[in-house]
């Protein structure tokens, strides 16, 4: 079933005020009127269009549903209208002799003679028949979080019009995860039901840590001789400082993994992913003169060691 745009048949924008509406619509229905093209289908269809299009842009409460649910219509591609029993058609004398007074159906046979799109839409046009009921118009938000609200769960308050709706994130939510809160949408059409919320979440970056997944990297500076002769070092995490072992020649970029102390995993309750620390290590600078005679003396003493390694013959 096609959408018609009443606006369009009748050859006025949307803005277009009730005078400019019912001149529009006098100067088309005389125009199509049958008495003038006796025998002419095309006419004859012209016509209906242009009193459908009257039908309902001529009442302001119609056209109000109309214009609403006309923008629904564009967001859910299909139909999502609604509207009331339909005022009677009037007109006053136009040019060329004609003119039209009265209902249109005394033409064509009554009620039949709508479209299916205005049958579907508005019921029975002659009586207050069953008007079809259209769930209303979801509404998109966007809501950002820390990488600590992520974690932890956070509630924030929305202003929706004139509601205030509570959203409430649970551990673990990511970036781009969309939540779907029933019945917060756009009130439904004809005591059809209310339309969702749908809230997009945006994780912003974090100082510290980069997620991946479920798990979180994190970069941890150790000085050269922890590097060399390894050590302790404490790694902060979303549950507190955590004590790990640096292995003696760990190298730069290398990951130490520590169980569990990632995200939460989203929906499943004690289960989280892992923490990777990536080392970095920091050289000493502004060495003392002692120090540069220590250092050169260990370089001699690798490069001794070097020479003097055996060789595997291939």
């Amino acid at each position: 079933m096609d959408y018609k745009d009443y606006y369009k048949i009748l050859g006025v924008g949307k803005k277009a005020t009730a005078a400019e509406i019912k001149k529009a619509y006098r100067k088309l229905a005389v125009k199509y009127h049958p008495d003038k093209n006796q025998g002419d289908k095309k006419a004859e269809e012209k016509f209906k269009e242009v009193n459908e299009a009257n039908e309902v842009l001529g009442n302001p409460e119609k056209r109000k549903q109309y214009d609403e649910i006309g923008e629904n219509w564009k967001y859910q591609q299909q139909s999502r209208q609604g509207g009331a029993d339909p005022s009677q058609y009037g007109g006053q004398p136009g040019g060329g002799g004609y003119s039209y007074e009265g209902d249109p159906s005394e033409f064509f046979g009554g009620q039949g003679d709508f479209s299916a799109f205005f049958q579907n839409i508005f019921g029975n046009a002659r009586g207050g028949g069953q008007q079809r009921k259209f769930k209303g118009q979801n509404y998109q938000a966007e809501m950002e979080l820390t990488l600590e609200e992520a974690y932890h769960g956070t509630a924030r308050i929305l202003q929706l019009e004139s509601k205030k709706i509570r959203i409430t994130t649970k551990p673990g939510s990511y970036d781009g995860q969309t939540l779907r809160i029933k019945g917060k949408g756009a009130p439904g059409i004809n005591g059809g039901v209310a339309g969702d919320l749908y809230i997009k979440l945006k994780v912003a970056p974090h100082h510290l840590y980069q997620r991946k997944g479920d798990d979180l990297i994190y970069s941890l500076n150790v000085d050269l001789y922890t590097a060399i002769l390894g050590g302790k070092a404490t790694v902060n995490t979303f549950s507190g400082p955590v004590s790990t072992t640096i292995p003696k020649g760990i190298q730069p970029g290398k990951m130490l993994r520590l169980k569990s102390k990632g995200m939460p995993l989203y929906g499943k309750k004690k289960k989280w992913g892992d923490l990777l620390v990536k080392i970095e290590v920091a050289l000493p600078q502004h060495l003392s003169e002692k120090e540069t005679e220590l250092f050169q003396q260990l370089r001699e003493l690798q490069q001794e060691t070097s020479v003097n390694e055996p060789k595997i013959q291939s």
